[in-house]
Formats: C-alpha cells, structure tokens, sequence
C-alpha cells in the first residue's frame, strides 16, 4: 500500500493545503496520508494562529490519516534542521512510501540533481556560506550563493557553468523551491527510501500578503485577513467550511487567535532581567545579538515584540531569524540542547496527535515496522525532546485569550484526537 508523507504546518489549513493534499494522494497513488506536522510554535519563529490539537483536527478533515507532531527542537530551525527531523520521522514510521511537497518548481528535474550534489559537500558548502554571511548578506541569501557556487565549480571553466550557477541561485531564492531541495538532502543523507515527489504552488506565494487569487491565499494572507477583522470571516472564502468552524470554536473558547504579541510580558521578562551573557546561552543568539538587543530595549517606545523586531531587523537579520531567536529566549532553548550534532541524532519518538480509522490501521502497522517508539500520551514516555514539546505546549496555552489551567497541561492528558 502507497503512503504518501507529507510536512506541514497548517496555519491554518486552506483551500491551498486541500489542493496539496489531493494532488498528493494522485501523484503517489496513495491510499493514505501520513502528515509530520509542527506544533504550537512553526519554523518561522511564530506561534500558531491555535493550538496544535485544533490544527490536527483540520488536518484529518482534509484528508490526513495519520498526524505526527515535528518536535519542537526541530519545528523551530533553520531549514536544514527541519526538513531534517520532518524526514527523519516519516523514515522512522517504516510505512511511508513517498514525500510529496509543494514547490514553484512544479518538478524534481532540477532539484533533484542539485540535492545528490549538495548532499556530500556539507563541509565545502558550511564554508561557502560563512564566506557569503561575512559580506553582509541573510543566511537564506547566503545558502543560495553559496549553492549555486558549488554548482558552478565542478564546472569552472566549462561553457554554461556561470549560467548554471544564475538558475540554480534563482531557483533557491524561491522559498518553497528553498525547502523542499532539504527535503531532498534530508532523504539522501539518511539513505532513505522514501521517494520524493513534488506540486507546483498554485495562486498564492508562501509569503504573499493579500489574497492571490478567488479561493486560494496563503496562510499568512489568511491570518493577515483574520487579525484585521478579529474574526474569521474575512478569511472564509479561502479556507474549507470545517477549518472556518474549527477557528470559530476556537476564537470563541478564548483558545485563539494567538500571536506573537500574546508573549510580549514574559519575553520582555527574561530579556529585561537577563544579562547579555545570560541570553547568550540561547540558541541562535549569535555575533553580539545579546547586547543590540539589551541597547535596543530603553529606546523601544512601546514594549511590543513588532516594535523589537523592528528595530533589530537589518540586510543580514531577517525577521524570521530574529524571530526564531527570540522564540529561543522564550522557550529557554539553550545552545548545547540545539547544537548540530544532538539534532543530527534526529527524533527519538513519533509523537500522535490525530488518526482516523484508516489511521488507527497504520499505527497497527508501524508497531511491527517503526524504528521509533510510538507516544500516543506523553506521559508514557521520559525523552529530553517530549519534554521541550511538553513545556512549549504549555508556555502556548499560558498566553491563550483566556486562560485555561486544562489547556496548560493538555499535553500530559490529551489523547490523539479523531473524528
């Protein structure tokens, strides 16, 4: 039986991700979808519009058999580290067949190559984005040259080579061309199995701000949609009725929406009562962050988190990876728990979120194929990475509109969820 794996956010899940998922099934002629999904806090650095248990929900309504939670030590990095873990546990199910995600691409005729490349050259390619980051440029600006120059240099001197080196940088400059190529490295590099197939994006860009089309927009135009007019009914045309009376549940239970600025007092606690060298420690506070932030906060005019990333945002800083720092900080993530080596090691669990009855076939199957341990409630297992994902649940649903102390502690009695 085809399985098809596919890695998502869903934030929240749109007329865009229902098309995906179709088309995934078609592509792979799967007669199940197993979805790696992060939790409350996604690869951006932001914290999900709701809870990971209403967006599992979402993710059975449209289709998904199986939901697994991307811990949070990898739902919150670089993409290098989350395609990694997102791979990584749809290898470790031992049923997945395929990994189908969404590109402008549209196929694998030139991501694929360049992946099998890029996939041996970790040292030479690391070297070649410290080179780029040192002129000044972002890491995801730095990653494409950097890529590009790898491209280009088995060639040097061959006709084409330059040309090459111009599409491969401009092809890595699309952000879902971007990580979908880690998608590719990630398989390589575990020796996986699974095979890789990709959709073309259609209507709307991942970062595309307004509706791009008459039913498909983008999340962060559906979340804009939603936080101008406070409800979700700006963004109904763009998302499946069970995603709308899912939000409409949520908003109303005081669960949602959650934004960044839900966090605004306890993280202006810790960076206000942290000494630079304290906050430091944290992962991806790096080349001096720690004291720009500490000069920035007495010129703040208000202490809000849009206010501070602001001022903090430069040509090298971009908001995603400010945000990501500052998500840390919250979090408490320190840079030994984060550090490349432990997060190559991978996963050490299959946390479920939701199944459907299809789904609770699967799971009888990856009892006899996983290489993982399978957590249906998180108090049956002690693993250092549960325990981040426990403790980001809750720091989540501390700054919920209403205050819930059942919320707090889902995590610990929470039961996967199905409908």
């Amino acid at each position: 039986m085809n399985v098809v794996g596919l890695i998502v956010e869903y934030n929240p899940f749109h007329n865009g991700h229902a098309y995906h998922m179709t088309e995934a099934k078609r592509l792979a002629g799967a007669e199940a979808v197993v979805a790696v999904m992060s939790g409350d806090f996604l690869q951006r650095g932001e914290p999900a519009i709701v809870s990971k248990w209403a967006r599992a929900e979402m993710a059975l309504h449209g289709g998904a058999d199986l939901v697994l939670e991307l811990p949070v030590a990898y739902a919150t990095q670089p993409a290098e580290w989350f395609a990694h873990g997102a791979a990584a546990l749809l290898d470790a199910t031992g049923i997945v067949s395929h990994l189908c995600f969404g590109s402008e691409a549209g196929t694998l005729a030139e991501l694929q190559p360049l992946a099998q490349q890029l996939a041996g050259e970790s040292g030479a390619l690391k070297a070649a984005i410290a080179e780029e980051l040192a002129t000044g440029a972002s890491y995801p600006a730095a990653y494409a040259a950097a890529a590009a120059r790898s491209v280009a240099a088995p060639q040097a001197g061959v006709s084409g080579a330059a040309a090459d080196a111009a599409r491969a940088r401009a092809l890595l400059e699309q952000p879902n061309n971007s990580l979908g190529l880690h998608y590719l490295i990630a398989l390589q590099r575990l020796g996986s199995g699974i095979a890789p197939l990709t959709v073309r994006r259609e209507g709307a860009g991942y970062r595309d701000a307004e509706p791009g089309s008459a039913n498909i927009a983008s999340a962060t135009a559906i979340r804009g949609l939603i936080a101008g007019g406070g409800s979700f009914q700006a963004a109904a045309p763009y998302v499946p009725p069970y995603t709308a009376d899912i939000l409409t549940r949520e908003f109303r239970a005081g669960r949602g929406p959650v934004t960044w600025e839900s966090f605004a007092a306890p993280l202006f606690h810790r960076l206000l009562t942290s000494s630079p060298e304290a906050l430091a420690k944290h992962h991806e506070v790096t080349e001096g962050l720690e004291y720009r932030m500490k000069k920035m906060l007495p010129e703040l005019k208000r202490l809000t988190v849009e206010e501070l990333l602001e001022k903090l945002k430069t040509k090298r800083y971009t908001y995603t990876k400010l945000q990501r720092m500052l998500l840390h900080i919250l979090l408490q993530h320190d840079r030994q728990t984060l550090a490349p080596g432990q997060l190559a090691q991978g996963p050490g669990y299959l946390r479920v979120l939701a199944f459907s009855p299809k789904g609770r076939e699967l799971l009888k199957k990856m009892k006899g194929r996983s290489s993982l341990p399978i957590v249906t409630r998180a108090a049956a297992l002690s693993h250092p990475g549960l325990e981040l994902d426990i403790r980001a649940s809750a720091a989540y649903a501390n700054a919920m509109p209403v205050r819930d102390d059942a919320e707090v502690f889902r995590d610990y009695r929470q039961p996967p969820i199905t409908i």
